[in-house]
């Protein structure tokens, strides 16, 4: 080394133009090598340079990358792969504060201690280097440069009120991307820089964020590694990272060195904090903006002094601890960890027999991990690079591209492509190394090619997901106060600037759902400039449509077509409902008030036309009386009463009144007063929405399917729902009341004191099985008693009896016609009452053969039977047993006694028998008896 020679420290904070200063230096040298912490950083300097002196006289060498040009004068390296033994005039280390880092320490240490320019030798670096390098380096000269601007701490702040051109910091990917998220939806998007991305993508990305394109930068502390960008303001997310091993707090100058890059030139810079970050202490904030932080005393050291003699030789040495004070031995890194690994593998033990096998296995352990996956993969990697290289000289073809072609690919998304990235940079790296392909310049194009159409499709990908072009576009254009261009088509996608902004659904603007906070401002602003021409056209049509284009939803709501247009809300009464539309205020009180008249003309109609029979009860002036006051009971409950709620009402209307009533069609049946049209499926649906309004559910109960006889009771649902149904509950199931009329019909002719069996026709209407059956009559107030008996064969098979008797038949005029899978039903239900006879050839024919039959008796005390109510005897204990015609018995074996009447008045005018009543015939037989 040259006597001469001067070697310079220059020291302090950052925006202090230290690396401009060193290129400046170089330049004036007729050779020099400058070596940079990172990649993108390298690259920077040598495009910059490049620019100056032309690229024949520039090289770029970094572990991915190698550009020598024939007549090389300049160098522009990473720290790690800066050449040794050059002698050129002039040498640099960037960052040179790095030599504390626990990972690569080591490296800038060794540059420290043994990197020389035979003219001129530059550190650049933070001020807390100034004691060791002047304990290690007593020659070192120092230059002080001052912060160009200055730079304030403005504390915490949200994301959302984050200024233009800020840069938010993350240590980690994942945080990296939920704050870019973040800034899509509410500023309309981020560049994302991290130092994992290749040159190409990250530039891609800093060109979004220098060409304004988006105002906010996301990144990891790669920033803080001397790149240039214009950053105002640099907001910490977290002050704390992963340091390879564990969690640790940011020390101040390391917080400094990031936040220092706000503040380009003269222009002054900010840093706070965002997120969970906490606010800094005051005394950090301090230290900061000061640039005084505890100097470092100690420097990480790894022996450069390796001997080649053995493997185990050769780990003793990188293993040897330092002899100086200022240095101290830095923890294993994953070269030599790699080295280890591969030392206990015998086939590698075996090849690593003398100084160039040795020499050349520590060559491969030296591969960076960029994958990251695992060691113990990383190891079985570089297992496989050594064996070919000690075996073959170099790598095969072959396997170099098979390795290559399952990286070739730009499909999946930002993972995926982020590891394919890691992947391509292992392979770009191996084609670095001089002599281990066989064709160097073609590989190395080959694996630079592959990796620029990654880094492209991941540049791509990153745009799509964190930058919202349309919102950057209308921020901008809001901002700067200019007319904004929307337009809205025939299926009502609104455009604004040619981007979609959302939808016009009914009366109603929808904006894209994936806007949000400033950006759906934004949007919604600029969008309902252009709707409201539109929305007068669309009133209009809505006004002229069909009432088949309208139609109503179980909750009520009011649909044109697919969009919601309104809502039902309760009246004064439950058949007048009102109207409330959903129209936006923009639209104005003109199209809301058309949108009202429509919707309201709809409602009425349709009430008008599924509730006729009931309307035309309601205006009947002919009927008085208690028959008017009836029908306004009908009226109320929507055409269904239970005869039990009315039965005093029932018990007082004479013939005339009731024959009046039954012109509506209205039936009196044994357990409901109803109306048959009206349980037909479309008003049933309609009912069960104008009775929820009018009892202010919140939530509307659904009607059963069409067309069923019986349905699992509804759990939880309101009180009345199973009438407003159509149905009654029994039990655990709900039966059609038209059908449970034709029921009752059939249980007169049983003797529900003695007890009797359900029939097949029973079971055949009700769809139901022998134990559904016995549920449902538990329900309705019977006992049933459970047996089991020898089953009589039948002498010869017998037909199976028909599905439904003749009165249950006669009965369809009067009630809606039963599905076929209440049919179905029936056939299963007796099925289930008779099994199936066994025939001749069973081997269990002559066994006997058991079967489950019920005995139904009324059960309940105090109460209108099937048969009748307590004046006629039924379920009233200790009451005198009576005959099938209902009369009175005497005592057994007696005779029958019949009640002696005395008067003194003259005998009242019978009433005339209602012969709807369905005890009409027996009161007939008592009246003909006498």
């Amino acid at each position: 080394m040259n006597g001469a020679s001067r070697i310079v420290a220059v020291l302090g904070p950052t925006n202090t133009g230290k690396t401009h200063y060193a290129i400046e230096r170089m330049l004036g040298h007729r050779t020099g090598v400058i070596g940079l912490p990172l990649r993108l950083l390298a690259r920077e300097v040598y495009d910059k340079i490049v620019a100056i002196r032309g690229p024949s006289v520039v090289a770029l060498v970094t572990g991915e990358e190698r550009i020598v040009p024939p007549r090389t004068q300049y160098w522009v390296c990473t720290v790690e792969a800066m050449p040794e033994g050059m002698g050129t005039d002039f040498v640099a280390i960037d960052e040179i504060q790095l030599c504390a880092d626990p990972e690569r320490g080591h490296v800038f240490t060794d540059r420290l201690l043994r990197m020389r320019g035979t003219h001129e030798t530059l550190f650049l670096g933070a001020d807390t280097m100034r004691g060791p390098i002047a304990a290690l380096v007593p020659q070192a000269q120092f230059a002080r440069r001052e912060r160009m601007s200055q730079l304030v701490y403005t504390g915490s702040r949200k994301i959302s009120r984050m200024p233009p051109r800020s840069a938010i910091v993350g240590f980690s990917v994942e945080n990296v991307y939920a704050i870019a998220e973040l800034l899509r939806r509410q500023k309309g998007g981020a560049a994302v820089v991290m130092g994992a991305l290749s040159p190409r993508t990250r530039n891609a990305q800093v060109e979004l964020y220098q060409n304004g394109e988006v105002d906010y930068l996301v990144a990891t502390d790669a920033i803080g590694m001397g790149l240039n960008l214009d950053v105002n303001h640099v907001a910490f997310s977290s002050l704390s990272k992963f340091d390879g091993r564990r969690m640790r707090p940011l020390a101040p100058n390391e917080l400094a060195q990031i936040a220092g890059r706000a503040g380009r030139g003269m222009s002054d810079g900010t840093f706070g904090v965002t997120g969970e970050a906490s606010p800094l202490d005051e005394g950090v904030a301090q230290a900061i903006m000061d640039s005084r932080f505890t100097p470092m005393k100690k420097l990480n050291w790894r022996n450069a002094a390796l001997r080649f003699g053995s493997v185990d030789a050769l780990i003793d040495s990188l293993e040897a601890s330092p002899d100086n004070e200022h240095l101290v031995k830095a923890r294993p890194a994953d070269d030599l960890n790699a080295l280890k690994s591969l030392a206990q593998v015998p086939e590698v033990a075996a090849r690593a027999s003398d100084g160039p096998s040795i020499r050349l296995l520590w060559d491969v352990c030296r591969i960076p991990d960029f994958r990251g996956i695992s060691h113990a993969e990383h190891a079985s990697l570089l297992e496989s690079i050594f064996g070919h290289l000690h075996e073959r000289g170099t790598i095969p073809e072959d396997f170099l591209a098979r390795q290559i072609r399952r990286i070739d690919r730009t499909d999946g998304d930002i993972d995926a492509l982020s590891k394919r990235l890691a992947y391509i940079r292992t392979w770009t790296y191996v084609a670095q190394r001089n002599g281990w392909v066989r064709d160097e310049s073609h590989w190395r194009a080959e694996t630079r090619a592959v990796e620029d159409r990654v880094s492209d499709a991941l540049h791509e990908r990153l745009t799509q997901r964190f930058v919202d072009r349309r919102t950057s576009v209308l921020l901008r254009r809001l901002k700067q106060k200019e007319a904004l261009l929307a337009e809205v088509n025939d299926k009502g996608e609104v455009t604004v600037e040619g981007e979609f902004v959302g939808r016009l659904e009914g009366f109603r603007f929808i904006p894209d759902k994936s806007a949000q906070g400033t950006e759906a401002k934004a949007l919604k602003s600029a969008s309902l400039q252009a709707l409201a021409p539109q929305f007068h056209l669309r009133a209009d049509r809505f006004y002229n449509a069909p009432d088949t284009e309208i139609d109503f939803t179980d909750q009520g709501g009011l649909m044109w077509g697919e969009y919601a247009v309104g809502k039902l809300v309760a009246g004064a009464e439950p058949l007048k409902p009102m109207v409330e539309v959903f129209v936006d205020e923009a639209a104005g009180p003109e199209v809301e008030q058309k949108v009202q008249r429509r919707l309201q003309h709809f409602i009425d109609r349709k009430i008008a036309a599924l509730f006729e029979p009931l309307l035309n009860l309601s205006r009947d002036e002919e009927l008085t009386g208690l028959a008017k006051g009836f029908a306004f009971r009908m009226v109320e409950a929507l055409g269904i009463l239970p005869r039990a709620g009315v039965a005093q009402e029932v018990k007082d209307l004479d013939q005339d009144a009731r024959g009046a009533l039954r012109k509506h069609g209205i039936r009196f049946g044994q357990f409901t007063i109803f109306m048959p049209l009206l349980l037909k499926p479309a008003p049933t649906r309609l009912r069960l929405v104008l009775w929820a309004l009018a009892n202010g559910l919140q939530e509307f109960p659904e009607a059963p399917p069409p067309g069923l006889v019986t349905v699992p009771v509804a759990k939880g649902a309101p009180e009345g729902y199973d009438t407003m149904c159509g149905y009654r509950n029994a039990g655990e199931r709900s039966i059609r009341i038209d059908m449970l009329e034709r029921l009752a019909d059939m249980l007169r002719a049983e003797d529900s004191r003695g007890g009797f069996e359900a029939k097949a026709d029973m079971l055949s209407i009700t769809g139901m099985t022998l134990e559904q059956f016995a549920d449902l009559m538990q329900g309705l107030g019977y006992k049933a008693e459970r047996g089991e008996r020898t089953k009589i064969k039948p002498a010869q098979p017998t037909e199976q009896p028909p599905a439904a008797t003749a009165e249950a038949q006669a009965e369809t005029a009067e009630a809606p016609a039963e599905t076929a899978e209440a049919e179905a039903q029936s056939d299963v239900a007796v099925a289930t009452e008779a099994p199936a006879e066994a025939t001749a050839a069973d081997p269990a024919w002559d066994e006997p053969e058991v079967e489950v039959f019920y005995t139904f008796t009324w059960g309940r005390q105090a109460n209108r039977g099937p048969r009748g109510d307590q004046r006629q005897g039924r379920g009233k204990p200790g009451g005198k047993p009576r005959d099938g015609r209902g009369k009175p018995q005497g005592k057994k074996g007696g005779k029958p006694q019949g009640a002696k009447t005395f008067s003194s008045r003259p005998p009242k005018k019978e009433k005339a028998i209602d012969p709807d009543n369905p005890f009409a015939a027996a009161l007939m037989g008592l009246k003909d008896g006498n």
